[in-house]
């Protein structure tokens, strides 16, 4: 079977443009979904992720967070969910971590979104959750904040205004890629880097820009190396509702799963 996953940062739990949010998963149809920034879809016991999950016909598993904002992984029948975990206070977010049943065995699934903020932090956050997660089966997918190690940056980070360039330097005034190389090393390959097509920059989108994003790649799809040999496409979703539902854009990738 062909395994599509999906990953996205919808800013702030969505606000007025939760109906545009749903409009574009449900174009997509992914089979297991990964969000971020889901403020306050934990209050009233979960009710807004209930609703959301309804609407995009899918099942969720959500995971607080103490100091940021909720994430979640949501599954799509006939796939179920065999087992979950969160992760809510080692993270600046959170990370979700869910067990999907697939027709050639269990996939877990981890959807984060790491510290936008401290490169060092950054870093940390990665190394744990590889450490943790790593497997040969395992999708790990979010908003990491975090720049690719093989691409070059100068132009954008020069752009930046200071309080969000140093965001993304390291103690040596460089680019960091702390984060994305602690995957890297534990054994996730990026997709994108084995499979993507068309354009890869996923923030900011034309509706939504600001002055914090520059023209770059901040979300990603990384796979334990079972599932990178079976990626066969990757691609980010844009035009239509995905240019102002969020001020990143989804990106989506297919396995043969």
């Amino acid at each position: 079977m062909t395994l599509r996953v999906m990953t996205w940062n919808v800013r702030t739990g969505g606000g007025d443009r939760l109906p545009a949010i749903i409009e574009v998963v449900r174009a997509a149809r992914p089979d297991i979904l990964a969000l971020q920034e889901l403020r306050d879809f934990h209050r009233y016991d979960q009710s807004r992720m209930r609703s959301f999950a309804g609407a995009v016909e899918m099942v969720p598993h959500l995971a607080r967070s103490v100091l940021g904002q909720p994430v979640a992984v949501l599954v799509r029948a006939p796939l179920r969910i065999l087992r979950t975990a969160s992760v809510t206070w080692r993270l600046h977010h959170a990370a979700a971590v869910v067990d999907v049943a697939t027709g050639s065995g269990p996939v877990r699934v981890v959807s984060t979104h790491l510290n936008p903020f401290w490169p060092y932090r950054r870093m940390r956050e990665a190394r744990w959750l590889a450490a943790r997660y790593f497997s040969d089966r395992a999708l790990m997918m979010g908003d990491m904040n975090g720049l690719d190690p093989h691409g070059d940056h100068t132009e954008v980070l020069a752009a930046l205004p200071s309080l969000y360039r140093r965001r993304h330097l390291g103690p040596d005034g460089k680019a960091d890629t702390g984060a994305l190389e602690a995957f890297a090393t534990a054994g996730f390959t990026d997709l994108w880097r084995a499979v993507g097509e068309g354009p890869g920059e996923t923030v900011p989108t034309t509706g939504l820009r600001g002055p914090e994003f520059g023209s770059t790649r901040l979300d990603y799809v990384l796979a334990g190396p079972a599932l990178a040999r079976r990626a066969r496409t990757m691609r980010v979703i844009r035009g239509g509702s995905a240019e102002h539902a969020s001020d990143h854009y989804p990106v989506v990738a297919e396995l043969e799963a």
